[in-house]
């Protein structure tokens, strides 16, 4: 089995909910026909754009959101891209490798639904400066531990990009998922579980971005608040 990421774009005038409910109606169980398994969509729908205010992008076009499911064998990946491309402006697929660092116990919901909380999704690429082994070392031997330690994550998913998958596929080279209560995505004090102190969220604040300076370029990070859907 071989994890597949899609990451997406809307057409034109086009709703994040219009794509979602295509993508849903249409696209998934033709996927599923295909040999599609355990497929997660994450949308930038109105749930997702009342908290815009903590998109982080670079792009003068953001990105709609990703759908991520499994095949037996990447060599189908043609197919799975044949049948999202009627309904997006733009897509760009990665085969990845996949931790689940934190499973979600916490914020669930039935197949289909959206789950209650905000995942923010981050795209990363890999520094010039650093070694691919070396970076890789910062981001889940360092970072990784102080993320789940000073923020009120529920679910914490890394892939990190194998290869593209699409031509001209931005050159990320990890694709991070992190649930968070959706209150705390646009509150700092609960986002740094600072328990209302001043004192612990400046700490906690200033130890996150040394550590996220010490594996990324910092400017170059791309972070997108979007619903998530699990559609198994």
């Amino acid at each position: 089995m071989e994890k597949l990421c899609y990451v997406l774009w809307k057409r034109p005038g086009a709703s994040g909910d219009a794509l979602r409910d295509a993508l849903v109606r249409d696209a998934v169980p033709a996927l599923r026909a295909r040999g599609a398994r355990s497929l997660v969509l994450l949308a930038a729908d109105a749930h997702a754009e009342a908290v815009q205010t903590a998109r982080r992008t670079r792009m003068d076009d953001p990105i709609a959101g990703m759908l991520t499911l499994w095949l037996d064998c990447v060599d189908a990946h043609g197919a799975v891209e044949a049948l999202l491309a009627p309904h997006v402006a733009r897509l760009a697929g990665y085969l990845v490798t996949e931790s689940v660092v934190l499973p979600n116990t916490t914020h669930r919901a039935p197949p289909g639904t959206r789950t209650p909380g905000t995942t923010m999704l981050a795209l990363l690429e890999k520094p010039e400066r650093l070694a691919f082994d070396d970076w890789i070392a910062l981001w889940h031997e360092r970072h990784s531990p102080l993320a789940l330690e000073i923020q009120c994550t529920y679910r914490y998913v890394r892939n990190v990009v194998a290869r593209a998958l699409t031509p001209n596929a931005p050159p990320w080279r990890g694709l991070v998922e992190e649930g968070f209560p959706t209150p705390a995505v646009t509150d700092p004090m609960q986002w740094y579980r600072a328990e209302g102190d001043p004192e612990k969220m400046r700490d906690h604040l200033g130890r996150m971005i040394a550590s996220v300076r010490s594996f990324l370029d910092i400017e170059k990070v791309e972070s997108h608040p979007l619903s998530e859907y699990v559609l198994g």
